[in-house]
């Protein structure tokens, strides 16, 4: 399954490979604020969770998480 997740701040993509190999792409959006989005094909929930389990170890503050698709990225 494949997952888009967005988060407020920056995210480098140097993160990509921790992060379960996701495309990591961020930009401003309202108020100049920075949202990265993160797309990510995941195996089963249970890494789902361990994706957002590292997002907040890394005290960042999660916007949305919705499903995108079946295939891989």
């Amino acid at each position: 399954m494949v997952y888009q997740i967005k988060v407020k701040g920056k995210l480098d993509k140097s993160w990509s490979d921790w992060l379960y190999d996701a495309r990591i792409i961020s930009e401003f959006e309202e108020g100049r604020n920075v949202i990265t989005t993160l797309t990510v094909v995941v195996i089963d929930q249970s890494a789902l969770f361990g994706i957002l389990d590292r997002i907040r170890d890394l005290n960042l503050i999660l916007i949305h998480v919705i499903r995108v698709g079946e295939r891989s990225i």
